[in-house]
């Protein structure tokens, strides 16, 4: 298995490939690469990403079958469910890098920040348990200048949601927290850009 920092740098790459319509060739996915894969697999990285249809973490990192372990859920928020998968990939397979993706202009964010602004009783209880996830990320900067600047204020939302995920992965499991700080397993967070097709990786040291 790679190392953490091989990982990131596969995923840079694979981004780059992307970015700059230079995908890499149809063995990722070919019939030869499904069946390579089909009694076992050994994933390079996990992604936590948003559920959107526009940022699928295989395309955008340029992967094929059997590279990412991606978990996807609204907002990209972190639940005992998410913090589960989590355990499962790094323990079973060894995989060295979890990676939060968020992006802009993420829907739940965008949510969150409508919902605050709504009188509890109109708020849809299923909605709201993804809300509250993320709320803490926002409530604060409604209190600040961003207020007032609804695009900065959605973006610096997304930039804080993702590292309170990043957090909330690093120590909100025995398992995870030791496999951290045994060093085998990086958590990082990571910012798609729906017009550019860039990912900037947040921190790669922590």
């Amino acid at each position: 298995m790679m190392s953490a920092q091989e990982a990131l740098t596969r995923l840079r790459e694979g981004n780059a490939r992307f970015v700059s319509d230079s995908i890499g060739s149809d063995a990722q996915t070919s019939t030869t690469r499904r069946r390579e894969v089909a009694d076992a697999q050994s994933p390079f990285a996990i992604i936590l990403g948003c559920s959107d249809s526009r940022v699928p973490a295989e395309i955008v990192f340029d992967q094929g079958l059997g590279d990412l372990f991606v978990i996807r859920v609204a907002g990209n928020v972190v639940a005992p469910s998410q913090i589960g998968s989590v355990e499962f990939a790094a323990e079973r397979y060894g995989t060295p890098l979890v990676v939060v993706l968020g992006h802009s202009n993420c829907g739940a964010i965008l949510a969150t920040i409508e919902e605050l602004g709504r009188r509890s009783e109109e708020q849809s209880r299923n909605l709201r348990s993804i809300v509250d996830r993320v709320r803490p990320s926002v409530e604060p900067l409604l209190a600040t200048s961003l207020a007032h600047d609804h695009g900065a204020l959605v973006h610096q939302a997304v930039l804080n949601n993702i590292r309170m995920s990043v957090n909330q992965l690093r120590h909100g499991s025995t398992v995870v927290e030791q496999l951290v700080l045994g060093g085998r397993l990086l958590i990082v967070g990571a910012e798609y850009s729906l017009e550019t097709g860039v990912v900037t990786f947040l921190d790669t040291t922590a």
